[in-house]
């Protein structure tokens, strides 16, 4: 089967955006590299392979390459044209864009579906999760080391990107054993495979995209925990609202101890109350996804919802808030 490939050349600061119009403008798929020439000090305490994770590119530091995929009846000049505009309006919200360009070429199924394994290796992400595609070979560092299987196939969320890490670092120190959890935006489950690993009771985990859905299904059973881990297609936490009345099983009791949510920080603004709503007192909201430029507004929005902030990690230009419910 043949696929119509749009590349756009853009800045790191406009990857989540840039990605998300693609899938609403019904890409099969969409493919990110990011600079590999980096100035940044790269943390080596866990002893990252970096030099295995990503081989060293020739895209500029602060820039980035982002590929959809879509199908051959599409018409791909329309999709660009749909897309271009959203773009050019990023400036109006803070994110600068830099200097956009675009390419069109059609390609081959197995030539998009696969060729991407090559540059996903194992990676140690904090000091007892490491992730590893289930295509690579790896020996255990220790005995409290757990590690996550995945294959993500078209699915967001290899742990490479520094949303993912963060989200996975900030889990491993607000789960004590035993919580109930929601993972909103879950992906390819990667987050809600830690939160069991780390000890979670049981995980209820969200997502809108179809294929996420299939993916998140299939990483938790590869990872032996499809009796701790319940992945519904849903909107946010819609689920939640309607799910008694459809009988349809969440796997939690209602309310729960942990949220995390890796998404987008636009998208974390229209749900802050929902997610209040369904924690306990004391309970935590991991809220991840969000770019520097979004830490103010997103603050403000917990805050004015009830949260305690009780702690922000960081990584390179991103953030991740836990904020606490009274």
């Amino acid at each position: 089967m043949l696929w119509h490939e749009l590349t756009i050349h853009t800045t790191e600061e406009a990857v989540e955006m840039i990605s998300n119009f693609m899938h609403e403008a019904g890409a099969g798929g969409v493919s990110i590299e990011e600079s590999a020439i980096t100035k940044k000090k790269r943390d080596t305490s866990l002893g990252q392979w970096y030099d295995e994770i990503i081989p060293f590119n020739n895209i500029p530091e602060g820039q980035a390459v982002i590929k959809g995929y879509f199908s051959e009846e599409m018409n791909l000049d329309s999709i660009q044209n749909e897309i271009s505009p959203r773009v050019q309006e990023l400036a109006d919200f803070g994110i600068r864009a830099g200097d956009v360009t675009y390419e069109q070429r059609t390609v081959d199924e197995e030539e998009w579906a696969t060729a991407w394994k090559q540059y996903f290796k194992p990676i140690r992400v904090s000091e007892r999760l490491t992730i590893k595609p289930t295509w690579e070979d790896y020996t255990v560092q220790s005995q409290h080391e757990r590690i996550i299987e995945l294959d993500p196939g078209m699915a967001f969320g290899t742990g490479a990107h520094p949303t993912t890490a963060l989200c996975l670092r900030t889990l491993e120190g607000v789960i004590s054993g035993g919580e109930e959890v929601i993972d909103v935006g879950t992906g390819s489950g990667i987050l809600s495979i830690g939160a069991v690993h780390l000890g979670a009771a049981s995980v209820l985990a969200l997502d809108l995209d179809p294929v996420a859905v299939s993916s998140a299904k299939e990483n938790a059973r590869l990872n032996g925990m499809d009796n701790q881990i319940t992945v519904v297609e849903s909107d946010l936490l819609s689920v939640l609202k309607n799910g008694g009345e459809s009988g349809q099983p969440l796997g939690v009791t209602l309310p729960v101890q942990v949220v995390v949510a890796n998404i987008l920080a636009e998208v974390i603004l229209l749900f802050v109350d929902d997610v209040y709503a369904a924690l306990k007192p004391g309970g935590v909201y991991i809220a991840s996804g969000i770019y520097k430029n979004k830490v103010e507004i997103v603050e403000q929005a917990l805050t004015a919802a009830g949260f305690e902030i009780a702690d922000v990690a960081r990584e390179d230009d991103w953030v991740a808030f836990v904020a606490r419910k009274r």
